[in-house]
């Protein structure tokens, strides 16, 4: 954690390390509990291996991907007392009974107030049948539309974003619904602070959500108390505990503005100044967004409604923030959002359906790279069935040992066909894919185990836009600006494949 993180947010890293300490604690006590029984009773023995056999039988015959099965069973048989302890805490994907039912009631309620204006879908039907399907599986398995009538504008450069939100926001007659893993109380969201308190002077509903774990390095809890003297409603998502909590491990990695229910902006930023480089911790940070007007916001106001109402249910009526709005934007658009609370892991599907159907290029950027056999292998056919395939990543790591994992997948992309990137001026947080030039996902999911499986995502689906064009030529200037490291992760010496091996069989644990 960077300098400036340390010396503005003392009580929020104190707080961190309190509970942190008090976790650990309770984790010790638990393993030191279990190995003592286990050592004195023969019978706590055989239930804890029972109870591991069970679980690996779980896995096994779960829908997750072999890959990420594979380190759970290994460490529930070699140590059956740790393993079950520890598959509790961190491996169990689904979330508590209680969470599940209330924003289930939550998204039964809403239900109502999703348009599936079909006359969207039957229209790309008639052009692509490819293209109709992908949007197809997004409206049945997510339950969000595909939209016309709305204009779409790509970001290549996050500061150009940001000035258009606050232009936005300066602009509010309603409402402003802010929804963003991270916030730092810096320079940048100070210029948007002093912005929504004028709006909220104004008369202007003024609410942000954001997630406790991805803001505890940057802000502290009187956050939401000195927002509330400003006018603005604030809430922190799933707050950080001192008790071993399974939803703890589920987090809010949304970032979503929606201003009167018309324009919306979201991508790969957080609300903190080193996405917009007005600080450098990992060299340039390059990052992305889109903003939309017209028909599609409607499905961003109801991901933040649903989050909001789903953490703490206040609205009782919801169709003032959902006005009839259109322009005359090109191509189709479909908003979507992922959520661990369900079986179906929307975000790593619609990569791989892009993957699949392209028929010339499939361009991609990720800050971490840990995937499953089935996203390898669609990405390796790809390469082999004669498609240009590249990956770009950061050239510059902010979490070290994650860089050394996303490099282990190098190796065996590379060898069938994959060209892999390093973006040298520093770190590559845009999540965004180009596909044949006809369509494109700009949104917050990563190619990685958390945010495929544990958080809270959400993306966007242009098909023939306009704003496909920036895309591709913000693509350009990246490769213009990356490294290619094909050529030096063909071949691996021995030691580095089996270093590299126990990095990826581990990877689905951090």
């Amino acid at each position: 954690m960077r300098t400036e993180q340390k010396t503005n947010t003392k009580n929020s890293i104190g707080r961190l390390l309190m509970v942190g300490l008090c976790i650990l604690i309770q984790i010790a006590w638990l393993c030191l509990l279990i190995i003592r029984l286990h050592s004195h009773y023969a019978w706590i023995s055989l239930v804890s291996s029972l109870a591991a056999v069970v679980l690996v039988l779980h896995i096994y015959i779960s829908g997750s991907n072999a890959a990420f099965k594979m380190p759970w069973i290994i460490l529930l048989l070699t140590f059956p007392p740790l393993g079950v302890l520890i598959w509790l805490l961190l491996g169990n994907v689904g979330v508590a009974s209680s969470t599940r039912k209330r924003f289930t009631a939550i998204q039964k309620q809403y239900e109502p107030y999703r348009l599936h204006p079909d006359g969207a879908l039957r229209r790309v039907e008639a052009l692509d049948m490819t293209a109709a399907n992908q949007m197809r599986y997004i409206r049945d398995h997510a339950g969000y539309p595909v939209y016309t009538d709305t204009d779409v504008v790509f970001y290549g450069d996050t500061m150009e974003a940001f000035l258009a939100q606050l232009e936005a926001i300066e602009q509010a007659e309603h409402f402003i619904f802010m929804e963003y893993h991270a916030i730092e109380e810096q320079k940048a969201f100070g210029m948007l602070r002093d912005a929504l308190a004028k709006k909220a002077a104004q008369g202007v509903e003024v609410r942000i959500f954001y997630d406790d774990i991805g803001s505890i390095g940057f802000i502290n809890l009187d956050f939401i108390k000195r927002m509330k003297e400003l006018g603005i409603a604030c809430r922190a998502f799933n707050p950080v505990v001192p008790l071993l909590n399974v939803f703890m491990n589920n987090r809010d990695h949304r970032k979503i503005t929606v201003i009167d229910g018309k324009i919306g902006f979201t991508g790969g930023y957080n609300l903190a100044d080193e996405y917009f480089n007005m600080t450098h911790p990992y060299g340039t940070w390059k990052d992305s967004g889109i903003r939309l007007t017209g028909a599609a916001v409607r499905s961003l106001t109801l991901m933040f409604l649903e989050m909001w109402n789903g953490d703490k249910q206040t609205d009782k009526e919801i169709a003032v923030y959902l006005p009839e709005c259109t322009t005359s934007g090109t191509g189709f658009v479909q908003p979507y959002a992922d959520t661990p609370l369900d079986h179906e892991y929307v975000g790593e599907n619609v990569y791989l359906n892009l993957i699949n159907a392209a028929k010339h290029r499939i361009f991609i950027t990720t800050p971490y790279l840990i995937i499953s056999d089935e996203m390898t292998r669609a990405l390796t056919l790809a390469a082999k069935r004669g498609v240009d395939v590249r990956i770009i990543t950061p050239g510059i790591p902010d979490k070290k040992i994650i860089y050394q994992i996303t490099r282990s997948y190098y190796a065996q992309l590379a060898r069938h066909g994959v060209r892999i990137y390093e973006y040298t001026p520093g770190f590559l947080h845009a999540k965004q894919t180009l596909c044949d030039s006809e369509a494109a996902i700009v949104g917050t999911i990563n190619m990685d185990y958390r945010s495929l499986y544990h958080h809270f995502e959400n993306g966007v689906l242009l098909w023939r836009c306009a704003a496909i064009a920036d895309i591709a030529e913000d693509f350009a200037q990246l490769f213009h600006d990356s490294a290619e490291v094909t050529a030096q992760y063909c071949n691996r010496t021995r030691a580095m494949r089996i270093g590299q091996a126990l990095l990826r069989l581990f990877a689905p644990l951090l």
